[in-house]
């Protein structure tokens, strides 16, 4: 086991998640498939990119997909496996379908649509990132409330001094937690898309949370400082307590502003 794997391992317990995060490497043809994968053609026949991610996230299993194994065509498109420039027959047949009343719309929103170079790519790998055999590109963190997710979000402010700068899209959440996260090389969220649901049986309080490889070190490092106090996810204390006790800092705060102080807490 890598030091990564062993960083992701030990994300997984400071918010008790109970998916794997995922491991996602694009492979050219030069790259070799990890040992471990399986290929889907052989095992499954066509899937759904969130199906190889389910049978990782839930089985713990690493698959890898062909250009021919997609059975979907967000992430053919979004991982550059498939020509649909505005040149192609693909672009027009696909603009009615974008969930737009306005298909004149189409095109604009579609230039937006992140997307790896046509032909760049021949395959992509994913599997638990706690083993993963192989340094991905994207770790995807599948949180089970929305207070995983805030922790997550406090450790990367407490790292960059920064709040998280995020677009949401109802649809191609593979492809907005991967592509996007490649391309931007910032973190990204998203919630699952209708396909992910219905094919690949993601439930309601699911939400996945991108993270460039290279930025593992920055959110494990605010992990960390939110391990320290009363930032961690597993510190929250369920109590509705009036005049609760506080951090000593609140009745400085309060004092400074001639207001009532109150008892210090001992975290």
């Amino acid at each position: 086991m890598s030091a990564w794997n062993e960083k992701i391992r030990e994300i997984c317990g400071m918010l008790k998640l109970e998916l794997h995060p995922q491991a996602v490497k694009m492979l050219t043809d030069e790259d070799e498939i990890p040992a471990s994968a399986i290929k889907a053609g052989e095992k499954y026949g066509h899937l759904a990119y969130c199906q190889a991610q389910a049978l990782a996230k839930r089985d713990g299993m690493t698959v890898y997909m062909a250009k021919n194994d997609h059975w979907c065509w967000a992430t053919l498109v979004g991982f550059g496996m498939v020509d649909c420039s505005p040149e192609s027959p693909a672009y027009e047949t696909l603009m009615p379908f974008l969930g737009l009343k306005d298909v004149s719309k189409a095109p604009e929103f579609f230039a937006e649509f992140p997307m790896f170079p046509y032909g760049k790519y021949s395959g992509t790998v994913v599997g638990p990132a706690e083993t993963a055999d192989f340094e991905p590109d994207v770790i995807l963190i599948n949180c089970n409330n929305n207070f995983q997710l805030r922790t997550l979000f406090r450790a990367i402010k407490n790292q960059t001094g920064k709040m998280l700068d995020v677009q949401f899209e109802a649809l191609d959440s593979c492809v907005y937690t991967v592509v996007k996260s490649m391309i931007t090389g910032e973190y990204t969220v998203a919630i699952p898309d209708p396909g992910d649901q219905e094919r690949a049986l993601a439930t309601s309080n699911e939400i996945i949370l991108g993270v460039p490889f290279h930025r593992l070190d920055e959110l494990y490092a605010g992990m960390l400082e939110m391990e320290k106090g009363f930032g961690s996810y597993k510190s929250a204390r369920l109590c509705m307590e009036y005049d609760y006790p506080r951090p000593p800092f609140y009745n400085r705060l309060f004092e400074l502003w001639g207001l009532e102080k109150g008892r210090d807490w001992s975290f």
